[in-house]
């Protein structure tokens, strides 16, 4: 008989042996990922946002941004309940049988409340961090000029507050005979010429 799943926490995973429960794992893997989604809802359909993002540990949350206007701020506005997600693909993982090729993966999922950061101050921060995690090799102050206030109309800063995570990976051994890598065929010309 099937699980439940319409009753059980937004956590509960049909395969627990996937299950990453490591704190420190799911902390970095969040602090290495390139990009996330976030996923919100409006009157019943939802949405999603992919975008830059960085993770605060000392606040548990997330820091992403939008334009001040937009389907983002307008669906947090009347439901401020979201959902995070990132991944990572592996190898492709053949088998003889077309049902049971599979994947390596890891992702994190991440269940929370958003509100927009309303503070000047609070907001250059977090900007500032986004700045950091993407540009580490560049100095705020040197190398460009760091947000200023004048900026802060043009966007919108939000803060996620983890209220609950989940991480999943799936990782074979490095023999596993046929593993192959998906064949990407970028769409950026910046990407088809590295």
């Amino acid at each position: 008989m099937a699980r439940d799943y319409a009753n059980q926490p937004a956590t509960a995973m049909r395969r627990s042996d996937r299950a990453v429960e490591d704190q420190t794992w799911l902390k970095q893997f969040l602090k290495a990922a390139p990009v996330g989604t976030l996923a919100t809802v409006h009157d019943g359909q939802p949405f999603v946002n992919t975008n830059l993002f960085v993770y605060d540990e000392a606040s548990h949350s997330i820091i992403t941004h939008t334009a001040r206007v937009g389907r983002t701020r307008a669906n947090i506005e009347l439901h401020d309940k979201v959902c995070f997600s990132i991944m990572e693909m592996g190898r492709i993982l053949p088998a003889d049988e077309a049902l049971e090729f599979s994947v390596e993966y890891a992702g994190v999922t991440i269940f929370g409340t958003i509100s927009v950061v309303d503070e000047d101050e609070e907001a250059k921060r977090l900007l500032q961090l986004i700045m950091d995690k993407y540009a580490p090799h560049l100095t705020a102050g040197e190398d460009y000029r760091p947000p200023v206030d004048e900026e802060l109309p043009r966007t919108t800063v939000f803060q996620i507050h983890i209220d609950d995570w989940t991480g999943k990976k799936k990782e074979v051994e490095p023999e596993f005979a046929g593993a192959f890598w998906y064949p990407e065929q970028p769409v950026l010309t910046s990407n088809q010429t590295r």
